[in-house]
């Protein structure tokens, strides 16, 4: 197709699915420098973009819009763009891509179900949930608009970010050696136990690290770190619910190692090289596996199950042979 002047990228989902649709974005400017390129989350995910240079204006929806707000939506959109993606094949996501786009791409099931979306689509890809990892699914898009992939998740930051990172951990302003930890996840599936945390706490301040403690602003998270707190070595900070994403992404660029479960915290950490270990259940890491920096797009980075070393990145997760059972909860 010809070079579009403008180009919306739909990703309504989670944190982690907005992140790792990241590489398209930067594939899409990287083909096309001149083109504006927009993005359409749901609201509470567009922290993971703050910074991001490849973006003219991320454009906010709420998961269950008021009809108003939907319509309000839609106007706004209507054949806006000369080219819409979607990464999410879901029914929504597909609306607003014949919505927006004067042409459309996007990812879709190859079912029954799915033959009334794929009429709204101009080009479409098969969606794999299980043995593609989301950065290549998501990359596959663009290849029929012959746009070249780039994998590579984008973490960005502002000088603010970091004045404010510095001034509440003065050991990052320092240069000093610390552990990042990310302790409790959105999901009680993928945590891992407090006794867990304590005794690798302390085993990284016997290395000379300092610890400091990561998450979000909910309650529970914020309960939860209270009482980790508790068992972790003297002089450990505590900034959960106190950091923005890209605040985070700030802290672990300049962290000696960082530990985390299943999440999109470990997504941003493991995209700024810093040494990863992430701590893996039920989930499938060749879907969901952290994205090791600078790795090949052409290949899967993670098997199946069991501990795993790539890059920056080592995933560790059982072999028993409910590993990985797929199941949430």
């Amino acid at each position: 197709m010809s070079t579009p002047r403008s180009v919306l990228v739909i990703v309504p989902r989670r944190i982690g699915d907005v992140l790792l649709a990241t590489p398209l974005m930067r594939s899409l400017k990287r083909a096309w420098p001149d083109t504006a390129i927009d993005v359409l989350v749901f609201e509470g995910t567009e922290g993971v973009l703050a910074g991001n240079g490849d973006l003219r204006e991320v454009i906010i929806i709420a998961e269950r819009p008021t009809i108003t707000a939907h319509a309000t939506l839609l106007a706004r959109l209507w054949r806006r763009y000369d080219l819409a993606v979607s990464v999410i094949p879901g029914d929504r996501p597909t609306l607003y891509a014949w919505c927006a786009g004067k042409q459309r791409a996007g990812t879709l099931l190859a079912d029954r179900k799915s033959a009334w979306k794929r009429r709204l689509l101009h080009h479409w890809v098969p969606f794999d949930d299980l043995d593609t990892h989301t950065v290549r699914m998501n990359l596959r898009v663009v290849e029929p608009l012959g746009v070249t992939p780039v994998a590579e998740v984008a973490v960005a930051w502002r000088e603010a970010d970091e004045a404010n990172v510095k001034a509440i951990i003065p050991a990052v302003g320092k240069g000093q050696r610390f552990a990042m930890l990310h302790a409790f996840p959105m999901y009680a599936y993928k945590e891992w136990h407090d006794a867990g945390w304590a005794v690798l706490a302390a085993a990284l301040a016997a290395k000379g690290m300092s610890i400091v403690l990561v998450g979000g602003p909910s309650a529970d998270e914020k309960a939860h770190a209270a009482r980790l707190m508790q068992s972790l070595p003297e002089g450990a900070v505590n900034t959960v619910g106190r950091l923005s994403l890209s605040e985070v992404g700030y802290l672990a660029s300049r962290a000696a190692i960082y530990v985390g479960t299943d999440t999109a915290v470990t997504h941003i950490a493991a995209a700024t090289g810093v040494p990863v270990i992430a701590l893996f259940g039920p989930s499938n890491p060749v879907k969901w596996g952290p994205w090791p920096r600078a790795f090949d797009a052409s290949r899967n980075p993670w098997k199946r199950c069991g501990t795993q070393a790539v890059g920056n990145v080592t995933l560790i997760q059982g072999t028993g042979a409910c590993v990985p059972c797929l199941l949430e909860g």
